[in-house]
């Protein structure tokens, strides 16, 4: 066996990806050019490295991705024409219109270097502003279209245990770009980051070092909760058992 074909045990290395959509409403001259009339949004999915071009309208995508992902696959809503999409080279998106949100599965399959298999992602198809408290959840249209692209973007780590030698050296070769320690431009939104809402409606989000950071403390908190909560229930488990032996305990004395 060639030296290239040996896995190299007990390293891992990962590559930050994001995966996701924007979505601008149509303007009604733009509904008049398709031939489907109902259709309200123009949107794009896609995988591109995390990192974003420096003065860039596009989030992420800074990287060429393609040195490990060989194929992207979109599997979109069946009452589209072709619902499959392969795309075997970047950018590795597509673009539609329509008038509906709904769950895409991406698949992503890598070089065959890797020896890696195909992993599967899901993407809820976002069309409509996240709204604020005593906003509609779906705006008018006018409103939908001075509120700008709607962003809905996942970040997420591909990682590779005990990569090839060959696959090891061509990861290595093309180091990703770093994400920014402090944000540039307004966060994504995300249920997770409501503070942001007003901040980034209208502009283009960028994934940061703080963010992760941020995410990570956050999941720590909920951690705890969850302990604390499960500690509580725990306790009136015991108090209950004890006190279920106490009056068992008093009816067979009583008996």
């Amino acid at each position: 066996m060639s030296n290239d074909r040996v896995r190299v045990r007990g390293l891992s290395i990962f590559r930050p990806i994001i995966y996701g959509n924007t979505a601008t409403a149509l303007t009604e001259k733009e509904r008049q050019t398709l031939s489907h009339a109902d259709h309200t949004h123009r949107w794009t999915v896609a995988v591109r490295s995390a990192a974003s071009a420096p003065n860039s309208d596009i989030v992420g995508g800074a990287d060429d991705i393609s040195h490990f992902i060989k194929r992207v696959t979109f599997k979109l809503h069946d009452t589209y024409a072709n619902p499959s999409r392969n795309v075997d080279k970047p950018p590795f998106e597509i673009s539609e219109t329509g008038w509906g949100e709904f769950e895409i599965q991406i698949r992503i399959t890598f070089v065959p270097e890797s020896g890696e298999k195909a992993m599967t992602l899901y993407h809820h198809l976002k069309l409509h502003p996240w709204a604020a408290a005593g906003e509609p959840e779906i705006p008018p249209l006018e409103v939908a279209i001075k509120h700008g692209p709607v962003h809905s973007w996942q970040y997420d780590e591909v990682v590779f245990n005990d990569p090839f030698q060959n696959f090891l050296n061509i990861l290595t070769a093309h180091p990703p770009t770093p994400l920014p320690k402090m944000k540039r431009r307004p966060v994504p939104f995300h249920l997770a980051h409501p503070a942001s809402l007003e901040a980034s409606r209208g502009g283009v989000p960028e994934f940061t070092q703080l963010m992760e950071k941020e995410e990570q403390e956050r999941l720590e908190e909920a951690r705890k909760a969850v302990i604390a909560e499960t500690d509580k229930w725990r306790n009136t488990l015991i108090e209950k058992e004890k006190e279920y032996e106490r009056l068992k305990n008093l009816v067979a004395n009583q008996l």
